[in-house]
């Protein structure tokens, strides 16, 4: 059996969210396909700073459902369920899921997976010690050492989180800084259970059953020693998730989806929001105004059938 909607929001992060609240509250039958851990990203994140009326910041954890229990009692429905392709159907998009479904409209607001060092080890251990998420596994390294690798917002956030509970915490930067918010930063080199070394990045995970090691090599001069840990976090980079629309839309070199100010894609009825458009400021306050503007212009499209590309 086929599903019609008005609008179809591929993605359950803050973009995602923001944009099926707002696309709701306008009166359109909207579907959100968050994929198999609604929320996204958010889940993973032990504090998201910068949000307005959030002083003291807030739990991702906590956020995602906050905002997933306001989307639906504005009307959206929310389904765990993946995209798998997205292809037109006359004026409107057939969307392949669990089963089919056709929208007027399209939200993609996939987001970002993080990058990988592509190194020995790094698959063969994951989830046994190779790991993504500082605030699910600190609690279980209490009292041991762990690496990040990464100089970013990302990075620091994870260490300053991993800090809180274990012994030791050795962050790797590539660059000759850390590169991230000055805030972090001040309290990275504050924090007295977080060794900093810059030029330095990991090009092997060792271990049998577990990490054991990680072997880091000096950038600056090309000698490689080994450091034990129990965990190691990698946070280089972000890879957009835009293979749904790879050749229906145009991507940048990096991949993401090229968006006007208004978050249209040159696929008319499409829209681009959050982590995956480019330019994007990696920012939760700006994934959710991304999510609002793209709402926002698909309203328009869908009442007066107006479409202008980027």
């Amino acid at each position: 059996m086929v599903r019609e909607v008005d609008i179809a929001v591929i993605g359950g992060g803050l973009a995602g969210l923001t944009a099926a609240l707002t696309a709701a509250r306008r009166g359109w039958r909207t579907l959100v396909l968050a994929g198999g851990v609604p929320g996204g990203q958010l889940t993973s994140i032990e504090k998201i700073e910068g949000l307005p009326g959030f002083p003291d910041g807030v739990p991702g954890y906590d956020l995602g459902p906050m905002a997933q229990e306001q989307v639906v009692a504005a009307g959206a429905e929310i389904v765990s369920g993946d995209c798998r392709a997205i292809e037109a159907a006359g004026e409107r998009w057939r969307l392949v899921t669990e089963g089919e479904l056709l929208a007027r409209a399209v939200i993609v607001a996939t987001g970002t997976t993080f990058a990988k060092l592509d190194i020995a080890g790094e698959d063969r251990l994951a989830g046994k010690g190779v790991s993504e998420c500082a605030s699910c596994d600190a609690p279980l390294l209490r009292g041991k050492t762990a690496v990040v690798v990464g100089g970013g917002d990302s990075a620091m956030q994870e260490a300053l989180t991993l800090a809180d509970h274990l012994s030791k915490v050795v962050l790797l930067a590539s660059g000759a800084d850390l590169t991230g918010q000055a805030s972090y930063r001040d309290r990275i080199r504050a924090n007295a259970r977080i060794e900093v070394r810059t030029r330095a990045t990991v090009t092997a995970v060792l271990g049998d059953n577990a990490v054991s090691a990680v072997r880091v090599k000096d950038l600056a001069d090309g000698t490689e020693t080994d450091t034990p840990t129990a965990a190691v976090f990698v946070f280089i980079g972000l890879v957009p998730n835009s293979d749904l629309v790879r050749g229906l839309v145009p991507c940048d070199a990096s991949g993401r989806i090229v968006v006007d100010a208004a978050m249209r894609t040159r696929a008319r009825g499409i829209c681009a929001a959050g982590n995956v458009r480019q330019f994007s400021a990696h920012r939760a306050a700006a994934a959710m105004g991304d999510g609002t503007v793209a709402a926002l212009s698909v309203d328009r499209y869908l009442a007066t059938g107006e479409w202008r590309d980027p």
